[in-house]
Protein backbone atom coordinates (compact mmCIF):
# COMPACT_ATOMS: atom_id res chain seq x y z
CA UNK A 1 0.00 0.00 0.00
CA UNK A 2 2.78 2.33 1.31
CA UNK A 3 4.62 1.68 -2.54
CA UNK A 4 1.27 2.48 -4.30
CA UNK A 5 0.85 5.86 -2.89
CA UNK A 6 4.18 7.25 -2.61
CA UNK A 7 4.04 7.69 -6.80
CA UNK A 8 1.31 9.91 -5.87
CA UNK A 9 2.76 11.99 -3.09
CA UNK A 10 5.48 12.55 -5.88
CA UNK A 11 3.51 14.03 -8.18
CA UNK A 12 1.97 15.97 -5.64
CA UNK A 13 5.02 17.57 -4.21
CA UNK A 14 5.39 18.56 -7.96
CA UNK A 15 2.61 20.53 -8.23
CA UNK A 16 2.91 22.41 -5.01
CA UNK A 17 6.50 23.33 -5.84
CA UNK A 18 5.39 24.54 -9.03
CA UNK A 19 2.70 26.48 -7.73
CA UNK A 20 4.83 28.12 -5.07
CA UNK A 21 7.42 29.10 -7.69
CA UNK A 22 4.67 30.89 -10.08
CA UNK A 23 3.18 32.43 -6.78
CA UNK A 24 6.68 33.87 -5.65
CA UNK A 25 7.17 34.98 -9.69
CA UNK A 26 3.84 37.15 -9.84
CA UNK A 27 4.74 38.30 -6.38
CA UNK A 28 8.12 39.66 -7.94
CA UNK A 29 6.36 40.70 -10.76
CA UNK A 30 4.12 42.63 -8.77
CA UNK A 31 6.61 44.22 -6.15
CA UNK A 32 7.90 45.40 -9.00
CA UNK A 33 5.07 47.06 -10.66
CA UNK A 34 4.51 48.98 -7.21
CA UNK A 35 8.32 50.43 -7.04
CA UNK A 36 9.54 53.09 -8.96
CA UNK A 37 13.42 53.88 -9.27
CA UNK A 38 13.48 57.89 -9.61
CA UNK A 39 16.38 58.62 -12.29
CA UNK A 40 17.16 62.28 -13.72
CA UNK A 41 15.69 62.32 -17.37
CA UNK A 42 16.18 65.07 -20.21
CA UNK A 43 12.98 67.37 -20.65
CA UNK A 44 11.73 70.11 -23.26
CA UNK A 45 11.86 73.19 -20.96
CA UNK A 46 8.63 74.44 -21.25
CA UNK A 47 7.98 78.02 -20.95
CA UNK A 48 4.58 79.40 -19.60
CA UNK A 49 3.64 82.16 -22.04
CA UNK A 50 0.77 84.25 -22.90
CA UNK A 51 -1.39 84.01 -26.41
CA UNK A 52 -4.62 85.53 -27.94
CA UNK A 53 -7.23 83.96 -29.73
CA UNK A 54 -7.58 85.07 -32.89
CA UNK A 55 -9.72 83.99 -36.10
CA UNK A 56 -7.65 82.48 -39.12
CA UNK A 57 -9.48 84.52 -41.59
CA UNK A 58 -12.36 87.54 -41.13
CA UNK A 59 -14.73 87.65 -43.74
CA UNK A 60 -17.30 90.69 -44.13
CA UNK A 61 -21.01 89.69 -45.37
CA UNK A 62 -21.46 93.04 -48.04
CA UNK A 63 -24.73 94.45 -49.11
CA UNK A 64 -24.89 93.99 -53.19
CA UNK A 65 -27.68 96.65 -53.37
CA UNK A 66 -28.56 99.23 -51.45
CA UNK A 67 -31.99 100.20 -49.18
CA UNK A 68 -33.48 99.67 -45.96
CA UNK A 69 -33.16 96.90 -43.85
CA UNK A 70 -35.94 95.09 -43.73
CA UNK A 71 -34.87 92.28 -42.06
CA UNK A 72 -31.91 91.32 -39.58
CA UNK A 73 -31.17 87.48 -38.23
CA UNK A 74 -28.06 87.36 -36.92
CA UNK A 75 -26.83 89.17 -33.67
CA UNK A 76 -22.75 89.39 -32.31
CA UNK A 77 -21.67 85.60 -30.94
CA UNK A 78 -23.95 83.63 -33.40
CA UNK A 79 -22.61 80.94 -35.41
CA UNK A 80 -23.35 80.75 -38.71
CA UNK A 81 -23.35 78.47 -41.79
CA UNK A 82 -21.92 79.57 -45.48
CA UNK A 83 -25.19 80.96 -47.53
CA UNK A 84 -26.93 81.78 -44.33
CA UNK A 85 -29.22 84.51 -45.22
CA UNK A 86 -27.84 87.08 -42.61
CA UNK A 87 -30.07 89.92 -43.52
CA UNK A 88 -32.73 91.55 -46.18
CA UNK A 89 -32.12 94.89 -47.61
CA UNK A 90 -35.33 96.18 -49.38
CA UNK A 91 -35.51 99.10 -51.97
CA UNK A 92 -38.65 100.44 -52.85
CA UNK A 93 -38.09 101.93 -55.81
CA UNK A 94 -37.51 98.50 -57.21
CA UNK A 95 -41.23 97.49 -57.14
CA UNK A 96 -42.02 100.47 -58.81
CA UNK A 97 -39.40 100.03 -61.71
CA UNK A 98 -41.28 95.99 -61.54
CA UNK A 99 -44.65 97.67 -62.40
CA UNK A 100 -43.48 99.81 -64.78
CA UNK A 101 -41.85 97.05 -66.78
CA UNK A 102 -44.76 94.96 -66.52
CA UNK A 103 -47.01 97.72 -68.16
CA UNK A 104 -44.40 97.68 -71.00
CA UNK A 105 -44.93 94.03 -71.50
CA UNK A 106 -48.39 94.62 -71.15
CA UNK A 107 -48.06 96.95 -74.20
CA UNK A 108 -45.54 95.18 -76.18
CA UNK A 109 -47.34 92.23 -76.14
CA UNK A 110 -50.44 93.80 -77.61
CA UNK A 111 -48.44 95.52 -80.43
CA UNK A 112 -46.76 92.12 -81.14
CA UNK A 113 -50.03 90.06 -81.46
CA UNK A 114 -51.53 93.29 -84.15
CA UNK A 115 -48.04 93.35 -86.11
CA UNK A 116 -48.57 89.18 -86.25
CA UNK A 117 -51.93 89.34 -87.65
CA UNK A 118 -50.96 92.23 -89.84
CA UNK A 119 -48.02 90.40 -91.27
CA UNK A 120 -50.28 87.30 -91.57
CA UNK A 121 -52.68 89.11 -93.36
CA UNK A 122 -50.15 90.76 -95.70
CA UNK A 123 -48.87 87.08 -97.12
CA UNK A 124 -52.69 86.53 -97.93
CA UNK A 125 -52.88 89.94 -99.86
CA UNK A 126 -49.01 89.38 -101.49
CA UNK A 127 -50.47 85.56 -102.98
CA UNK A 128 -53.33 87.37 -104.33
CA UNK A 129 -51.29 90.44 -105.78
CA UNK A 130 -53.53 93.07 -103.60
CA UNK A 131 -50.50 94.79 -101.93
CA UNK A 132 -46.24 94.74 -103.37
CA UNK A 133 -44.07 92.52 -101.59
CA UNK A 134 -42.03 96.40 -100.15
CA UNK A 135 -45.67 96.73 -98.37
CA UNK A 136 -45.09 92.93 -96.74
CA UNK A 137 -41.17 93.71 -96.00
CA UNK A 138 -42.19 96.72 -93.76
CA UNK A 139 -45.09 94.58 -92.08
CA UNK A 140 -42.43 91.58 -91.01
CA UNK A 141 -39.62 93.96 -90.21
CA UNK A 142 -42.79 95.62 -88.13
CA UNK A 143 -43.50 91.95 -86.22
CA UNK A 144 -39.52 91.37 -85.44
CA UNK A 145 -39.08 94.84 -84.03
CA UNK A 146 -42.31 94.31 -81.77
CA UNK A 147 -41.23 90.60 -80.52
CA UNK A 148 -37.29 91.90 -79.78
CA UNK A 149 -38.87 94.91 -77.68
CA UNK A 150 -40.90 92.04 -76.00
CA UNK A 151 -37.74 90.04 -75.43
CA UNK A 152 -36.10 93.27 -74.05
CA UNK A 153 -38.50 93.90 -71.74
CA UNK A 154 -38.87 90.75 -70.26
CA UNK A 155 -34.85 90.77 -69.63
CA UNK A 156 -34.96 93.49 -68.00
CA UNK A 157 -37.34 92.55 -65.61
CA UNK A 158 -35.46 89.47 -64.99
CA UNK A 159 -32.71 91.82 -64.32
CA UNK A 160 -34.35 94.16 -61.53
CA UNK A 161 -36.08 90.59 -60.56
CA UNK A 162 -32.35 89.34 -59.74
CA UNK A 163 -31.26 92.69 -58.21
CA UNK A 164 -34.46 92.35 -55.79
CA UNK A 165 -33.00 88.64 -54.69
CA UNK A 166 -29.72 90.30 -54.01
CA UNK A 167 -30.81 92.31 -50.98
CA UNK A 168 -30.53 88.96 -49.44
CA UNK A 169 -27.21 89.25 -47.47
CA UNK A 170 -25.66 85.54 -47.47
CA UNK A 171 -22.96 84.76 -44.86
CA UNK A 172 -19.44 84.12 -47.11
CA UNK A 173 -18.29 80.99 -45.04
CA UNK A 174 -19.11 79.31 -42.08
CA UNK A 175 -17.90 81.34 -38.47
CA UNK A 176 -19.26 82.88 -35.16
CA UNK A 177 -20.30 86.33 -36.00
CA UNK A 178 -17.63 89.27 -34.36
CA UNK A 179 -19.37 92.30 -34.93
CA UNK A 180 -23.08 93.19 -36.78
CA UNK A 181 -22.79 97.15 -38.23
CA UNK A 182 -26.46 97.85 -39.07
CA UNK A 183 -29.74 97.92 -37.17
CA UNK A 184 -33.24 97.24 -39.01
CA UNK A 185 -34.83 99.65 -40.51
CA UNK A 186 -31.20 101.50 -41.08
CA UNK A 187 -30.64 102.60 -44.48
CA UNK A 188 -27.36 101.02 -46.18
CA UNK A 189 -25.50 101.67 -49.67
CA UNK A 190 -24.40 98.67 -51.78
CA UNK A 191 -21.15 97.36 -50.89
CA UNK A 192 -21.24 98.35 -46.84
CA UNK A 193 -20.25 95.63 -44.59
CA UNK A 194 -23.54 94.10 -42.56
CA UNK A 195 -21.61 91.47 -40.03
CA UNK A 196 -17.89 90.28 -39.16
CA UNK A 197 -17.28 87.12 -39.05
CA UNK A 198 -14.32 84.84 -37.72
CA UNK A 199 -14.39 82.56 -40.96
CA UNK A 200 -12.54 78.44 -40.39
CA UNK A 201 -10.79 77.97 -36.77
CA UNK A 202 -9.57 79.93 -34.33
CA UNK A 203 -5.22 80.00 -33.82
CA UNK A 204 -3.60 81.15 -30.77
CA UNK A 205 -1.19 84.21 -31.75
CA UNK A 206 2.18 83.98 -29.27
CA UNK A 207 4.89 86.54 -28.53
CA UNK A 208 7.45 85.01 -26.84
CA UNK A 209 11.09 86.90 -25.85
CA UNK A 210 13.58 87.42 -27.84
CA UNK A 211 16.12 85.19 -25.92
CA UNK A 212 14.04 82.23 -27.14
CA UNK A 213 14.45 83.14 -30.52
CA UNK A 214 16.56 80.34 -31.53
CA UNK A 215 14.54 77.43 -29.80
CA UNK A 216 11.39 78.56 -31.46
CA UNK A 217 10.27 76.68 -34.91
CA UNK A 218 7.54 75.78 -36.71
CA UNK A 219 5.84 71.77 -35.68
CA UNK A 220 7.10 72.56 -32.18
CA UNK A 221 4.32 71.38 -29.50
CA UNK A 222 2.31 73.39 -27.09
CA UNK A 223 0.34 73.14 -24.50
CA UNK A 224 -2.95 74.75 -23.44
CA UNK A 225 -3.74 75.93 -19.78
CA UNK A 226 -7.29 75.83 -18.52
CA UNK A 227 -9.33 79.47 -18.40
CA UNK A 228 -8.91 81.82 -15.72
CA UNK A 229 -7.25 81.50 -12.54
CA UNK A 230 -8.64 78.28 -11.47
CA UNK A 231 -6.50 74.93 -12.04
CA UNK A 232 -3.67 77.63 -13.57
CA UNK A 233 -1.27 74.40 -13.68
CA UNK A 234 -3.82 72.61 -15.86
CA UNK A 235 -3.39 70.64 -19.01
CA UNK A 236 -6.15 71.45 -20.96
CA UNK A 237 -5.10 70.96 -24.38
CA UNK A 238 -2.31 70.57 -27.01
CA UNK A 239 -0.91 72.11 -30.29
CA UNK A 240 1.65 72.80 -31.98
CA UNK A 241 3.06 76.05 -34.27
CA UNK A 242 2.21 76.58 -37.67
CA UNK A 243 3.98 79.60 -38.84
CA UNK A 244 6.87 81.85 -37.03
CA UNK A 245 6.87 85.31 -38.35
CA UNK A 246 10.43 86.47 -39.63
CA UNK A 247 10.14 89.77 -38.23
CA UNK A 248 10.58 90.61 -34.64
CA UNK A 249 7.89 93.50 -33.05
CA UNK A 250 8.72 95.02 -29.75
CA UNK A 251 11.61 92.71 -29.45
CA UNK A 252 9.37 89.51 -29.57
CA UNK A 253 8.98 87.04 -31.59
CA UNK A 254 5.51 86.58 -32.92
CA UNK A 255 4.36 83.23 -34.25
CA UNK A 256 0.77 81.10 -35.12
CA UNK A 257 -0.33 78.03 -33.49
CA UNK A 258 -3.29 75.31 -33.77
CA UNK A 259 -5.07 73.83 -30.57
CA UNK A 260 -7.63 71.83 -29.91
CA UNK A 261 -10.35 73.13 -28.17
CA UNK A 262 -10.90 76.21 -28.98
CA UNK A 263 -14.12 76.72 -30.20
CA UNK A 264 -15.70 78.44 -27.47
CA UNK A 265 -12.94 80.91 -26.55
CA UNK A 266 -13.84 84.25 -27.56
CA UNK A 267 -11.23 86.34 -29.98
CA UNK A 268 -8.67 88.11 -28.58
CA UNK A 269 -9.09 85.87 -25.05
CA UNK A 270 -5.51 85.33 -23.66
CA UNK A 271 -4.64 81.54 -23.09
CA UNK A 272 -1.71 80.78 -20.78
CA UNK A 273 0.13 78.13 -22.79
CA UNK A 274 3.52 76.44 -22.50
CA UNK A 275 6.30 76.57 -25.45
CA UNK A 276 9.18 74.06 -25.11
CA UNK A 277 12.93 76.69 -24.81
CA UNK A 278 15.58 74.11 -25.49
CA UNK A 279 16.09 70.71 -22.75
CA UNK A 280 16.60 70.35 -19.42
CA UNK A 281 17.36 67.55 -17.00
CA UNK A 282 14.96 66.88 -13.84
CA UNK A 283 13.13 64.00 -12.12
CA UNK A 284 10.03 62.18 -13.36
CA UNK A 285 8.01 60.05 -11.93
CA UNK A 286 4.31 58.17 -12.69
CA UNK A 287 1.61 60.33 -11.58
CA UNK A 288 -0.07 57.85 -9.33
CA UNK A 289 3.04 57.50 -7.48
CA UNK A 290 1.84 60.88 -6.06
CA UNK A 291 -0.40 61.33 -2.92
CA UNK A 292 -1.94 64.46 -1.51
CA UNK A 293 -2.47 64.96 2.47
CA UNK A 294 -3.57 67.53 4.56
CA UNK A 295 -2.50 70.12 1.46
CA UNK A 296 0.79 68.77 0.62
CA UNK A 297 1.91 65.79 -2.35
CA UNK A 298 3.70 63.37 -0.86
CA UNK A 299 5.41 59.96 -2.02
CA UNK A 300 6.30 57.02 -0.45
CA UNK A 301 10.09 56.12 -0.23
CA UNK A 302 11.45 53.14 0.56
CA UNK A 303 14.11 52.48 3.09
CA UNK A 304 16.75 50.14 3.28
CA UNK A 305 15.89 49.40 6.89
CA UNK A 306 12.42 50.22 8.49
CA UNK A 307 8.92 50.84 6.96
CA UNK A 308 8.68 53.11 3.89
CA UNK A 309 9.21 57.04 4.56
CA UNK A 310 6.19 59.35 3.42
CA UNK A 311 8.09 62.58 1.69
CA UNK A 312 7.24 65.91 0.94
CA UNK A 313 7.74 66.59 -2.38
CA UNK A 314 6.98 70.15 -5.34
CA UNK A 315 5.74 68.39 -8.51
CA UNK A 316 6.33 70.49 -11.59
CA UNK A 317 3.79 70.18 -15.01
CA UNK A 318 2.33 67.11 -16.15
CA UNK A 319 4.36 65.57 -18.85
CA UNK A 320 1.32 63.21 -20.81
CA UNK A 321 2.73 60.11 -22.50
CA UNK A 322 0.86 59.11 -25.72
CA UNK A 323 2.21 55.14 -24.99
CA UNK A 324 1.44 55.21 -21.26
CA UNK A 325 0.33 56.42 -18.28
CA UNK A 326 0.80 60.14 -17.58
CA UNK A 327 3.83 61.47 -15.82
CA UNK A 328 4.69 64.34 -13.45
CA UNK A 329 7.89 66.28 -13.55
CA UNK A 330 9.44 66.41 -9.41
CA UNK A 331 11.31 69.66 -8.94
CA UNK A 332 12.20 68.98 -5.11
CA UNK A 333 12.19 66.06 -2.20
CA UNK A 334 13.44 63.37 -4.62
CA UNK A 335 16.67 62.43 -5.79
CA UNK A 336 18.43 60.31 -8.39
CA UNK A 337 18.47 56.25 -6.95
CA UNK A 338 15.56 56.60 -4.99
CA UNK A 339 13.09 53.88 -4.65
CA UNK A 340 9.12 55.21 -4.61
CA UNK A 341 6.29 53.00 -3.39
CA UNK A 342 2.99 53.32 -4.99
CA UNK A 343 0.59 54.46 -2.61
Amino acid sequence: MTHCLFPVLSGLTKVLALFAVIQFAAMAASAQAETFSVVEQEVDDFKSVFARVQSRDRANARVRTGGTVAELNVDEGDFVESGAILAVVVDPKIALRIQAVDARISALESRLETAEADYARAQQLVERNVISQARLDQLKTAFDSASNDLIAARAERSVIEREADEGAVLAPASGRVLSVSVTEGSVILRGETVATIAANDYLLRLEVPERHARFISKGDPIRVGARGLEGAQEIVGEGHIVQVYPELQGGRVVADAEATGLGDYFVGERAQIWISAGKRRTFVIPADFLFKRHGLNYVRLMQAEGPPLDVVVQPGLALPDNNGPARLEILSGVRSGDELIRP
